[in-house]
Protein backbone atom coordinates (compact mmCIF):
# COMPACT_ATOMS: atom_id res chain seq x y z
CA UNK A 1 0.00 0.00 0.00
CA UNK A 2 2.83 2.53 0.84
CA UNK A 3 4.22 1.92 -2.56
CA UNK A 4 1.29 2.78 -4.46
CA UNK A 5 1.28 6.38 -2.54
CA UNK A 6 4.69 7.04 -3.27
CA UNK A 7 4.83 7.79 -6.71
CA UNK A 8 1.80 10.33 -6.50
CA UNK A 9 3.12 11.82 -3.78
CA UNK A 10 6.93 12.28 -5.07
CA UNK A 11 4.94 13.96 -8.36
CA UNK A 12 3.40 16.30 -6.12
CA UNK A 13 7.31 17.31 -4.88
CA UNK A 14 7.44 19.61 -7.79
CA UNK A 15 4.42 21.78 -6.51
CA UNK A 16 5.79 22.39 -3.38
CA UNK A 17 8.89 22.52 -2.57
CA UNK A 18 11.42 25.08 -4.97
CA UNK A 19 14.64 23.41 -3.48
CA UNK A 20 16.32 20.70 -5.01
CA UNK A 21 18.13 19.09 -3.09
CA UNK A 22 15.38 18.71 -0.06
CA UNK A 23 13.07 17.54 -3.03
CA UNK A 24 16.16 15.02 -3.84
CA UNK A 25 16.14 14.03 -0.30
CA UNK A 26 12.74 13.72 0.33
CA UNK A 27 12.21 11.54 -3.08
CA UNK A 28 14.76 9.61 -1.69
CA UNK A 29 13.14 8.71 1.99
CA UNK A 30 9.96 8.57 0.42
CA UNK A 31 11.28 5.54 -2.21
CA UNK A 32 12.68 3.79 0.43
CA UNK A 33 10.04 4.09 3.15
CA UNK A 34 8.01 1.11 1.68
CA UNK A 35 11.50 -1.59 1.22
CA UNK A 36 12.24 -0.20 5.37
CA UNK A 37 8.41 -1.10 6.39
CA UNK A 38 9.22 -4.63 5.28
CA UNK A 39 12.12 -4.86 6.13
CA UNK A 40 10.66 -3.53 9.82
CA UNK A 41 8.17 -6.15 9.47
CA UNK A 42 10.79 -9.03 8.91
CA UNK A 43 12.86 -8.28 11.81
CA UNK A 44 9.62 -8.60 14.15
CA UNK A 45 8.88 -11.82 12.88
CA UNK A 46 12.60 -13.18 13.42
CA UNK A 47 11.67 -11.92 16.99
CA UNK A 48 8.68 -13.66 17.33
CA UNK A 49 10.07 -16.82 15.48
CA UNK A 50 13.10 -16.51 18.33
CA UNK A 51 10.76 -16.33 21.51
CA UNK A 52 8.66 -19.02 20.09
CA UNK A 53 11.68 -21.66 19.37
CA UNK A 54 13.81 -20.39 23.17
CA UNK A 55 10.26 -21.52 24.71
CA UNK A 56 10.03 -24.58 26.72
CA UNK A 57 6.01 -24.98 26.44
CA UNK A 58 5.03 -27.58 24.01
CA UNK A 59 2.24 -24.73 23.64
CA UNK A 60 4.38 -22.16 21.81
CA UNK A 61 7.06 -23.86 20.46
CA UNK A 62 5.29 -27.36 19.92
CA UNK A 63 4.14 -26.30 16.76
CA UNK A 64 6.66 -26.64 14.40
CA UNK A 65 7.45 -30.51 15.45
CA UNK A 66 3.92 -31.78 15.44
CA UNK A 67 3.98 -29.98 11.61
CA UNK A 68 6.49 -31.96 10.87
CA UNK A 69 5.67 -35.08 12.36
CA UNK A 70 2.46 -34.79 10.51
CA UNK A 71 3.88 -34.06 7.10
CA UNK A 72 6.41 -36.83 7.60
CA UNK A 73 3.57 -39.43 8.53
CA UNK A 74 1.88 -38.55 5.74
CA UNK A 75 4.96 -38.48 3.49
CA UNK A 76 5.30 -42.20 4.91
CA UNK A 77 2.03 -43.10 4.53
CA UNK A 78 2.01 -42.39 0.62
CA UNK A 79 4.88 -43.28 -0.52
CA UNK A 80 5.68 -46.31 1.76
CA UNK A 81 2.57 -47.84 3.67
CA UNK A 82 -0.19 -47.55 1.23
CA UNK A 83 2.16 -49.54 -1.39
CA UNK A 84 2.99 -52.08 0.22
CA UNK A 85 -0.24 -52.31 2.02
CA UNK A 86 -1.89 -52.71 -1.68
CA UNK A 87 0.96 -55.13 -2.72
CA UNK A 88 0.30 -57.50 0.51
CA UNK A 89 -3.29 -57.08 -0.26
CA UNK A 90 -3.14 -58.12 -4.02
CA UNK A 91 -1.17 -61.16 -3.07
CA UNK A 92 -3.89 -62.06 -0.69
CA UNK A 93 -7.06 -61.74 -3.09
CA UNK A 94 -8.79 -59.63 -0.20
CA UNK A 95 -11.25 -56.98 -0.84
CA UNK A 96 -9.68 -53.97 0.84
CA UNK A 97 -12.23 -50.60 0.76
CA UNK A 98 -11.07 -47.20 -0.64
CA UNK A 99 -7.83 -46.45 0.53
CA UNK A 100 -7.48 -42.77 1.40
CA UNK A 101 -5.65 -40.32 -0.51
CA UNK A 102 -3.28 -37.05 0.46
CA UNK A 103 -2.98 -34.14 -1.70
CA UNK A 104 0.26 -34.32 -1.72
CA UNK A 105 0.50 -31.16 -4.02
CA UNK A 106 0.05 -29.15 -1.26
CA UNK A 107 1.97 -31.36 1.25
CA UNK A 108 5.18 -31.49 -0.56
CA UNK A 109 5.72 -27.74 -0.20
CA UNK A 110 5.18 -27.65 3.33
CA UNK A 111 7.34 -30.66 3.69
CA UNK A 112 9.98 -29.26 1.82
CA UNK A 113 9.89 -25.75 3.63
CA UNK A 114 10.52 -27.77 6.60
CA UNK A 115 12.89 -29.43 5.66
CA UNK A 116 14.51 -26.72 4.37
CA UNK A 117 14.68 -24.89 7.40
CA UNK A 118 16.01 -28.18 9.01
CA UNK A 119 19.00 -27.61 6.77
CA UNK A 120 19.48 -23.96 8.30
CA UNK A 121 19.18 -25.64 11.75
CA UNK A 122 21.93 -28.06 11.06
CA UNK A 123 24.17 -25.38 9.88
CA UNK A 124 23.49 -23.23 12.64
CA UNK A 125 24.20 -26.42 15.25
CA UNK A 126 27.70 -26.71 13.33
CA UNK A 127 28.49 -23.21 13.48
CA UNK A 128 27.86 -23.13 17.32
CA UNK A 129 25.62 -20.59 16.62
CA UNK A 130 23.37 -22.29 19.27
CA UNK A 131 23.11 -25.00 21.29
Amino acid sequence: MISALIGPVTGLLDKFIPDADEKARIAHELATMGEKHAQELALAQIEVNKAEAASGSIFKGGWRPAVGWVCASAFAYHFVLQPILLFVVALTGTELPTLPEFDMSTLLPVLGGMLGIGGLRSYEKKQGLTK
